[in-house]
């Protein structure tokens, strides 16, 4: 679908109803939508993980860039406006970037989301959403054929591109995932009583481990930042495409 502008709000209008922004529901504190405006117009589209220094120093040096992120600015309702915040905020109003942040409404896109994506790339299928959160599900789950554990391992690192954590508590044979990106380790309990043979996540709590390892559950742990790459990008992608707008990633990784 071709947009008729490269206006800021009609776009960001368009997000907010692609991702069901004000349906979906988040973490207390969590803003999910335009964070920053900028001067009006869009030349450019940049994605990025998280709304850290770094990336938005590097976003604002071309003026009218729209900078799209997962993990934005704001978590814990009203700050001061001073220290790192500031810092932050001055960059990207001197350098006229807007910056919009989608958090688990991006998760939970059934066809852009974190989720199915990295679902998808480990060749899932029947894919449903599973595990419910605040009246929603939080990930996905589905069938694949069934193959070794270690292979499995090796297929995950191939979708992330680089080393995961296993937590080896489940059968050596996988035949069912469950995925939900991120931190959700501490869903381990939660995870195991849906009878899959693995739990895909980015990071989890330190007795997350051993409680996949006497729950029965292989809990892969992929790292937080690797897992939530897909979603920003394909967003950007699908905006890039409705406006004819070109689109970057900037790859700040934690390693986490």
């Amino acid at each position: 679908m071709k947009f008729s502008t490269n206006e800021l709000l009609p776009l960001v209008s368009r997000l907010d109803q692609l991702l069901r922004t004000a349906e979906i529901g988040d973490y207390p504190g969590a803003f999910n939508g335009l964070q920053i405006e900028n001067q009006g117009v869009v030349s450019r589209i940049v994605a990025a993980v998280d709304a850290c220094e770094a990336v938005i120093l590097q976003a604002a040096r071309e003026p009218g860039t729209l900078l799209l992120v997962h993990h934005g600015l704001f978590w814990s309702g009203a700050q001061p406006i001073k220290g790192i915040l500031y810092r932050k905020l001055k960059a990207a109003l001197d350098g006229d970037l807007a910056l919009y942040s989608s958090h688990l409404p991006l998760d939970l896109h059934p066809s852009l989301g974190n989720n199915v994506l990295l679902a998808k790339s480990l060749g899932l299928t029947g894919l449903k959403p599973s595990l419910e959160l605040k009246g929603q599900s939080v990930g996905v789950m589905g069938k694949i054929k069934p193959m070794k554990r270690e292979k499995f391992e090796a297929l995950l690192c191939k979708s992330v591109g680089g080393r995961v954590h296993l937590a080896p508590g489940g059968p050596e044979t996988i035949a069912s995932v469950l995925v939900v990106t991120g931190g959700a380790g501490g869903e381990v309990a939660r995870a195991a009583d849906l009878k899959v043979d693995a739990f895909v996540t980015g990071e989890g709590p330190h007795w997350s481990f051993t409680a996949a390892e006497e729950l029965g559950l292989n809990l892969f742990y992929g790292g937080h930042y690797a897992t939530e790459v897909f979603g920003v990008k394909a967003l950007a992608r699908w905006l890039s495409e409705g406006t004819g707008l070109p689109w970057s990633f900037l790859d700040h990784p934690s390693g986490l």
